[in-house]
C-alpha cells in the first residue's frame, strides 16, 4: 500500500455523492411538480471503504497510481424507482444533463448477469471545484427497481459471508430469487396504469385535507375564530363521510376567507 493520505484522496468524492445526491432529488421533485408524477422514487449515495477499494483494486490488477481511473465506482449513487419501465425514463435524464459526462453504460436489466443480477449502470464523470481547483471524477449510477434492490442488498451480504465463494446450493436459490422478483417486477408493470392512478388519489387527498387544515389556522392567525371553527366543524363531518367534493368547496371557501383576511388585515381592517 502506497502513503497517500486517505482522507485527501475521498474528498473529491465525497463531495461527488453529495452533489450528486441533491441533483437527483431535485430532479425528482422538479418531475413530480411539472408531472404530477417522478420516476424516480428515492435517491441514496455512499463512497467505497477504503478496503473495498484495496479489494477491488487487487481484483482487478489495478496499480495504485490508477485508482481514479480504474475503480470507477468509488463515488456510487443508487437510483430507485417503482416499474422497470422507470429505469430507461431516468437513464435517458442522465444523458441529457449538461453537468455529467456519460462515460459509458451497462444494461444488466435486458442483459442480467448469471446469478439474476439486475440493475442499469451508468458511469458518468462529474467535475467537483476543490480548494485546488476543478477536479472531474468517476461515479457510477445504478438504477433499479425497489424489487432488485432488494435481491441485490440480499446478494452482497451473502457474497460478504462466504467471501465471494457462493456454494451452489445459494448460488441456484439465488438465481430464483432473483427471477421471482423479476416476475414481481413485470407483474407491477402490467397493472402500472391503475397503481399510478391509485397513488395520484391518494397523494391529492391528503393535498386537500392539508390545504383545508391549513386554511383554517390562517383564519385563527388572522383571529377569525368564529369562521375558522365553523369550518373546523364542516370539515370534521366532511371527512367522517369521506366527501371528497364537500371537502373541495370548503376548500375554496376557505381560500376565499383567508384572502379577505388577508386584504382586510393589509388596509387595517377588523383584527
Amino acid at each position: 500500500m502506497d502513503g497517500r493520505d486517505w482522507n485527501l484522496f475521498l474528498l473529491p468524492y465525497e463531495q461527488a455523492v453529495e452533489e450528486l445526491k441533491v441533483k437527483f432529488r431535485t430532479l425528482r421533485s422538479e418531475l413530480k411538480t411539472r408531472q404530477s408524477y417522478a420516476p424516480i422514487e428515492f435517491v441514496t449515495g455512499r463512497v467505497k471503504r477504503i478496503s473495498s477499494i484495496l479489494e477491488k483494486a487487487k481484483r482487478l490488477n489495478v496499480p495504485m497510481d490508477k485508482l481514479e481511473e480504474g475503480i470507477e465506482d468509488i463515488a456510487g449513487i443508487r437510483i430507485m424507482c417503482q416499474f422497470v419501465e422507470d429505469i430507461y425514463i431516468v437513464a435517458d435524464s442522465i444523458r441529457q444533463r449538461k453537468d455529467m459526462s456519460v462515460v459509458y453504460e451497462k444494461d444488466y436489466v435486458a442483459n442480467h448477469k448469471e446469478s439474476g443480477y439486475r440493475s442499469y449502470h451508468i458511469i458518468v464523470e462529474y467535475p467537483v471545484q476543490t480548494a485546488l481547483g476543478l477536479k472531474k471524477v468517476l461515479a457510477e449510477v445504478q438504477i433499479r427497481t425497489l424489487a432488485m434492490n432488494f435481491w441485490a442488498t440480499i446478494e452482497h451480504s451473502l457474497n460478504y459471508k462466504y467471501k465471494e465463494q457462493l456454494p451452489e446450493h445459494v448460488k441456484e436459490r439465488l438465481r430464483k430469487a432473483a427471477e421471482a422478483a423479476f416476475r414481481l417486477d413485470e407483474e407491477m408493470s402490467s397493472i402500472r396504469k391503475e397503481i399510478l392512478e391509485a397513488q395520484r388519489a391518494f397523494e391529492d387527498s391528503s393535498n386537500l385535507v392539508s390545504n383545508v387544515l391549513s386554511g383554517i389556522q390562517e383564519l385563527y392567525f388572522y383571529h377569525r375564530v368564529r369562521e375558522a371553527a365553523r369550518f373546523q366543524l364542516r370539515f370534521n363531518e366532511l371527512w367522517e363521510h369521506e366527501d371528497v367534493i364537500g371537502l373541495k368547496m370548503l376548500a375554496e371557501e376557505i381560500r376565499q376567507s383567508v384572502e379577505r383576511a388577508k386584504g382586510e388585515a393589509a388596509f387595517g381592517g377588523r383584527s
